[in-house]
């Protein structure tokens, strides 16, 4: 079965996995690598881009090692990646400059402010779909400019480049022949004009950025170059392409306007399919690019929850209640309820639909007789509840819809699903593969390789795992989110300079 094989490459926040499938759409095997967070101060997150670089290329040579599969058996490789994720090289030595800027990341939320105090806000919006957050790359890009020495005049003068985190994976396993990122990715940079599918020059000098660093946009099938024989063992297509959500939309198979997905991960992740049209750009709810096979552009509406299983790993590493994420499901099930404990995990601030860069997380209703357990019930509806907040704009710009296909590591826990399900009032439905975001970067990879013919045989091998009913009655679960949202209000602006926050 000589080019019949795909291998995913999935380089997340906190590790970097591989994953190789079959034909069938089969996982034969996975390899993943831990990736280490750097906290240089309150609120900055980085990564070292050689580590990406390297952990990648370890996980897919143990997962074909793992598959029994050579290099040259297959078909092409898929790229899915953490978006926004911000890193700078030299073109001549292959270099970065300085550590990538994670997307957490909160260091340029001043210069955010500043765009929002100009009056950009609105022309930003109407052109990415995005609002001004310190979440997306442009600012990224300036700060690193700016900061790292006689970086600005390199850029200039055209000898560094630009990516996230898929640039610069396609750039090292093409040993720096190809410069280019998909629709997905570029549409998170606030430099990417959503409607007219471009760079726009406009924004590009608004937010500093030389348009000469930015890499070239492709659709998510296609050509993207080659792999290297050096890297795996024969040169191998590089033929998918998305960022990491709009590769879990598609690995969902949510392909007609309406259906949508949550991936719980780090953060949580909702999109929601909204057809070949550009959204309407709204406060609280960004559009942005879906990843398609047609090569023709598709939308989605997209709510960004910065904190979901981080949370569980600060119960796990910063107050040592649990010893594994796992354990929390249990721990969380002893008791009924959270015993009026609210937790708002702000730790980087708020996302969907607040973009509260000043936020920060905030626990209401101790008592006494609160315990490890309450707080670990209400961490699990934190999660749940910043997702209801999501899907409740969702539903006012786009119409309802019955059920929500989830994805990621945390939608194993069945706990959180069913509080999931009786917090939206709607089904949940998880699929029977959890690794959505890796296979849809296969699927897109598949597919511009021809493994597969095209999106309806890709949509075959979707399959339901379970489904969760909603059982809390509807004035319960109002009543809880009505608790909900005043711990929020508490939680925001908490950080803010002596100039009060206003939300945008």
């Amino acid at each position: 079965m000589a080019g019949r094989y795909v291998l995913a490459l999935d380089q997340g926040t906190t590790s970097s996995r591989a994953l190789v499938v079959d034909a069938r759409g089969s996982a034969l095997a996975t390899a993943a690598r831990p990736l280490t967070q750097i906290f240089p101060q309150p609120g900055w997150v980085e990564h070292d881009p050689e580590e990406i670089w390297r952990t990648q290329l370890e996980a897919a040579r143990e997962a074909l090692h793992r598959a029994g599969i050579r290099a040259n058996e297959l078909a092409a490789i898929g790229i899915t990646n953490q978006r926004e994720t911000t890193i700078i090289w030299d073109r001549g030595t292959g270099r970065p400059i300085a550590n990538a800027i994670v997307w957490q990341c909160r260091r340029t939320a001043e210069a955010c402010d500043a765009l929002l105090q100009a009056g950009h806000q609105k022309l930003i919006q109407r052109r990415t779909g995005l609002v001004v957050d310190a979440y997306f790359s442009g600012t990224k890009i300036a700060w690193l400019l700016d900061h790292v020495p006689g970086a600005r005049a390199q850029a200039e003068a055209g000898t560094l480049a630009f990516g996230t985190v898929e640039s610069w994976l396609i750039w090292r396993l093409t040993d720096g022949v190809v410069h280019a990122t998909d629709r997905t990715n570029a549409s998170r940079t606030l430099l990417y004009n959503l409607a007219e599918d471009r760079w726009d020059p406009e924004l590009c000098e608004l937010l500093g950025v030389p348009a000469s660093l930015l890499p070239e946009v492709r659709p998510s099938v296609g050509e993207f170059g080659t792999a290297s024989a050096e890297k795996l063992g024969a040169p191998v297509p590089i033929a998918g392409v998305a960022g990491d959500q709009q590769a879990a939309l598609f690995g969902q198979a949510c392909w007609s306007p309406g259906m949508t997905k949550n991936t719980y991960g780090t953060g949580c992740f909702v999109l929601r399919n909204v057809g070949d049209r550009p959204p309407r750009a709204t406060d609280g709810l960004l559009a942005t690019a879906a990843a398609t096979a047609s090569g023709r552009p598709a939308f989605a509406l997209e709510g960004s929850v910065f904190v979901a299983g981080a949370a569980v790993q600060w119960l796990r590493d910063g107050l040592g209640i649990i010893r594994s994420a796992a354990e929390i499901e249990p721990l969380a099930a002893s008791v009924p309820d959270s015993g009026g404990v609210r937790f708002v995990p702000a730790f980087v601030g708020l996302g969907a639909p607040h973009w509260d860069p000043y936020a920060r997380g905030t626990i209401v209703g101790l008592t006494r007789g609160t315990t490890a357990a309450h707080l670990a019930r209400a961490t699990l509806e934190a999660i749940a509840w910043q997702t209801r907040e999501v899907l409740d704009l969702f539903d006012r710009e786009s119409g309802g819809a019955d059920e929500l296909r989830v994805d990621g590591g945390a939608s194993a826990n069945d706990l959180l699903l069913q509080i999931q399900a009786d917090v939206l009032g709607r089904r949940i439905v998880r699929p029977t593969n959890l690794e959505t975001t890796a296979m849809g970067a296969a699927y897109l990879a598949g597919i511009g390789g021809g493994v597969w013919s095209g999106q309806d045989e890709v949509a075959a091998l979707w399959r339901a795992e379970r489904v969760f009913e909603p059982a809390l009655p509807a004035s319960e679960r109002e009543a809880r989110y009505a608790d909900w949202r005043r711990a929020v209000e508490r939680a925001r602006g908490w950080a803010a300079p002596s100039v009060a926050y206003s939300s945008i």
